[in-house]
């Protein structure tokens, strides 16, 4: 079984049953995993791509080179082709690269071959497809296998926003829109264009999912009395024509005009699909251009399973010259939120693809004008009117009350911090920061005219950051080559270079250090404590505006492909345990800091590696570890690293830990030029239980071993959340701190998430008998079997015996107590929601099997019974302590059907 490969989307509320048997899935891809030492080999030739010293230095790969190199063998491509077509799927195309294969067949064969069910799903409206439930493949095959696309048809959104004001050139109280002229100006192209240096020759490719109408295209360029557009439209090969999407058509109007706005004279290459990723892929295994933009995104969290394969296609496309631009998103910090939102409530996140290290990440900012002029009164014969650079800040219009809208920026909770992401203002945190740059994208402060639909309209978003970015990159291209510092179109990853001429040619970027990109959010939510959440812009690198934005002119002239100066040393570490009861922590450094490492019988013996990843080889200075000296040569047996070398310890052993702790290692060194610099290195050491396990589980009112649907379920174990956090918001959320969890294969709501316990709702459809509890992540998941039963009422306590809320009462008295495990209820409720506050109190949702409480055995009178809002799976009841009852402390029962709870504790008064 492949885990993690159900949508999040593709929520039982939703559920709308299977789909027609007969149902033809029009395109799924398999992707085919690297195995560790061509991802290793990748690694390296990626890097010598990019240094000039480097005998690899910018040799593109052709496809068919990629796949001799990092690609599945052709017999392993025919088993994984043979095994579809025995399974009566259709083999559509196999990859260049041989990375992926494209098949299709019937939700019948589907279902069959990957021993899933295709359900349709209605959400907001819009009738979706989605498997229900894991697929799962030969074992034969599970080490070559990646994942699979397509077995959705959940689409990515594009981030373009529309401004609801009739277009205006300019306006006398600082409200401009933008004209290709006008972008001339700020962000300086103009003096290229004067040179001759247009995009003449270039290509550059858009990635879309819609059928477009030229005549816009055409009629924007005519607008601005731009030549006419060379425009080349590519569907792909065995795809259906998507026909015109109306919720994509505006995002590629956009994307194409506004490439070739500023890369006037390239060859723009649509490339369309009835999915953008097919699109991507089908972009990068034929190399169509040397620059590829995208406008669509979806949220790190709600994207996991397929971010390795995203990743997988950006290294592929940077090691045949492939530069990928793409937005950061339109939701400020909180990526993860719905479109539209108002209100943040699932925490800071990130946009994907963007945030792939081999992806160029473009944010967005706003003219920040001032008291200054900037601006004429008039316009030129092209519709324009700016007058210089404009000073920027952060976009930000989520102040404006209409929603979530700034750049996307910040943290990625998946991607390591790649070795080129360094300098000031980069935080020290050991992940991929985004965005790099940012380009103005409000749509109210300074929208950009777009010609879709007919007629002339005002954008916005961090749409128009990417394919403006990738038009000035199309120019440095063709600036390359009429000089002769290339012979060929092609940048591969440009954010290496980016990061150093930060630092070595800051006039390449007028640098951001105003605004935020903070979003209002729920307090009491994930990383929500005032209100607001995101990011502040600062002096250089900020997690708000990247670098800052491009001054075209001087980036293009001041391009350079110097060599890396500096050595980038990346240790890892990985433990010597023989035993079976430890298996080994991976070695991959990323990943290893997930995982804190084992104790053995007292001491800590493990291997440190150190690998030098930017070509720069270094003598090793000095290395402690928290804060005690060790020999260099004894413990690596030299004190040299070779450029892109490695060296590994021998003995290293460390006892007399007090577990859980950090250990520091630090290490200092002397590259050739004799430059020094300094690595600081910390690992958790959290004592010997990392592996996830479960230990057990208990209704969360009663502790007992008895469990119902709807109920809230206790669960007790190791390694299961990354850190400790609560569900601020309703509807509860999927996914807490790096865990989710199912119950026969149904998606569970969470209400709190830490290392050793996790609180969750058994989903109301779970159907009485054996289940499987599965808990984890998309990557790592173990299963726990339970017992469902129509009831299991337990009463919440305190200190364990007594009733809460209230642990006393008068005969007579009418108190309260909350119950969970009451099963299904009347009238039903979705998963992790409560009712609305409007909801009249006989109405409210009550459990469906009798109910009776007694009091020290006696019948007590059940004033009310019902789930009020505000709760989840916990239903109250008041009730009046019958007036013969005994003084003292008396036993209160809860029996919903024939199940009877654990008696609690109720001091019964006069």
């Amino acid at each position: 079984m492949l885990a993690g490969h159900v949508p999040p989307r593709a929520r039982p509320v939703f559920d709308q049953g299977p789909v027609a048997p007969s149902f033809q899935l029009p395109s799924v891809t398999i992707h085919i995993k690297l195995t560790a030492s061509q991802q290793s080999s990748l690694d390296q030739l990626l890097a010598s791509q990019q240094n000039p010293t480097s005998a690899d230095f910018h040799k593109w790969l052709t496809p068919e080179q990629y796949a001799d190199r990092f690609g599945a063998s052709q017999n392993d491509v025919n088993r994984i082709s043979a095994w579809l077509q025995t399974q009566g799927l259709k083999v559509q195309s196999v990859a260049r690269s041989r990375t992926w294969i494209k098949f299709s067949g019937t939700v019948r064969q589907v279902n069959n071959a990957l021993h899933t069910e295709i359900h349709q799903y209605l959400e907001n409206g819009e009738l979706h497809y989605a498997n229900s439930s894991n697929p799962s493949i030969p074992a034969a095959l599970s080490d070559m296998v990646l994942g699979f696309r397509g077995l959705n048809n959940y689409r990515l959104k594009p981030h373009s926003k529309a401004r609801g004001l009739l277009p205006r050139n300019t306006t006398s109280h600082g409200d401009h829109q933008m004209a290709p002229d006008d972008f001339a100006t700020i962000y300086d192209v103009t003096p290229l264009y004067t040179t001759g240096i247009n995009g003449t020759g270039q290509k550059l490719a858009v990635m879309g999912q819609t059928d477009i109408n030229l005549s816009d295209i055409q009629a924007f360029r005519t607008q601005f009395n731009l030549p006419a557009i060379n425009l080349q439209q590519i569907l792909v090969k065995g795809e259906a024509d998507p026909g015109v999407s109306q919720n994509d058509l505006a995002e590629a109007d956009l994307d194409l005009e506004w490439s070739g706005a500023v890369a006037r004279n390239a060859t723009i290459i649509f490339v369309y699909s009835s999915d953008v990723f097919i699109s991507l892929q089908d972009a990068i295994d034929n190399i169509y251009a040397p620059v590829i933009t995208m406008s669509y995104g979806l949220c790190e969290y709600g994207d996991l399973v397929d971010l390795p394969g995203e990743r997988q296609m950006a290294q592929q496309a940077n090691s045949e010259g492939i530069t990928w631009f793409n937005a950061s998103g339109d939701n400020g910090a909180g990526d993860c939120e719905d479109q539209g939102a108002i209100v943040a409530q699932d925490g800071l996140a990130v946009d994907a693809p963007s945030s792939v290290p081999e992806v160029t990440s473009m944010g967005g900012s706003e003219f920040n004008e001032g008291s200054g002029s900037y601006w004429s009164s008039t316009n030129t014969a092209n519709g324009a009117s700016a007058l210089s650079y404009i000073p920027e800040a952060v976009w930000n219009d989520s102040r404006l009350g209409g929603g979530l809208a700034a750049g996307g920026g910040g943290v990625s909770q998946y991607f390591p911090k790649p070795i080129w992401q360094n300098g000031p203002g980069v935080p020290n945190n050991g992940y991929r920061n985004v965005p790099d740059l940012s380009i103005a994208s409000s749509p109210n402060h300074d929208g950009y005219f777009v010609y879709t639909g007919g007629s002339m309209q005002i954008y916005g978003g961090t749409s128009m950051a990417a394919p403006t970015m990738a038009g000035i990159v199309t120019l440095l291209n063709e600036y390359l080559i009429s000089t002769g510092a290339q012979q060929q179109a092609g940048l591969g990853n440009i954010n290496p270079t980016l990061y150093r001429m930060a630092q070595n040619s800051p006039t390449a970027f007028h640098d951001i250090s105003v605004g935020n990109n903070s979003v209002p959010c729920v307090i009491g939510s994930p990383n929500c404590s005032n209100g607001k959440f995101g990011y502040n812009a600062a002096k250089n690198y900020d997690q708000a505006s990247g670098l800052g934005s491009p001054d075209a002119n001087n980036l293009v002239h001041q391009w350079t492909s110097q060599a890396p100066t500096a050595s980038a040393v990346v240790p890892s570490i990985s433990q010597q345990v023989n035993s079976p009861n430890y298996p080994a922590v991976p070695s991959d450094n990323p990943v290893y800091l997930a995982n804190p490492i084992f104790e053995q019988n007292g001491s800590w013996p493990f291997t440190l590696t150190l690998t030098e990843e930017a070509g720069v080889g270094t003598t090793l200075t000095g290395f402690t570890i928290n804060g005690q000296t060790y020999n260099i040569s004894t413990v690596f047996g030299t004190t040299q690293v070779l450029a892109f070398g490695s060296l590994s310890s021998t003995g290293l052993v460390l006892t007399s830990l007090g577990v859980p702790t950090n250990v520091n290692f630090v290490f200092t060194g002397m590259d050739a030029s004799g430059k020094t610099w300094t690595q600081t290195f910390t690992v958790p050491f959290a004592g010997p239980q990392t592996q996830l396990i479960v230990g057990g589980a208990s209704n969360a009112g009663s502790g007992e071993q008895s469990y119902a649907p709807g109920m809230i379920l206790s669960v007790y174990g190791t390694a299961m959340g990354d850190f400790i956090q609560s569900a601020g918001t309703i509807p509860l959320p999927q996914f807490l701190a790096g865990f989710e969890a199912s119950v026969n294969s149904v998606t569970a709501p969470l209400y709190y998430v830490s290392p050793g316990q996790v609180n969750i709702q058994i989903p109301y459809e779970t159907e009485p008998g054996f289940t499987t509890l599965t808990v984890g992540n998309p990557y790592v998941n173990v299963n726990y079997n339970l017992k469902i039963v129509p009831a299991a009422p337990g009463i919440f306590m305190s200190n364990g015996f007594t009733a809460a809320p209230f642990s006393s009462a008068a005969r007579g008295q009418i108190t309260t107590l909350f119950i969970t495990g009451e099963g299904q209820v009347s009238p039903s409720l979705a998963d992790g929601t409560t009712p609305s506050s409007s909801t009249p109190t006989s109405r409210l949702p009550k459990p469906k099997l009798p109910v009776t409480l007694t009091v020290a055995g006696q019948n007590a009178t059940i004033d009310f019974i019902g789930i009020p809002s505000g709760l989840v799976g916990v239903t109250q009841i008041n009730y009046e302590v019958p007036a013969n009852t005994p003084l003292g402390v008396q036993p209160v029962v809860v029996t919903v059907g024939t199940a009877a709870s654990q008696p609690a504790n109720l001091t019964v008064t006069e």
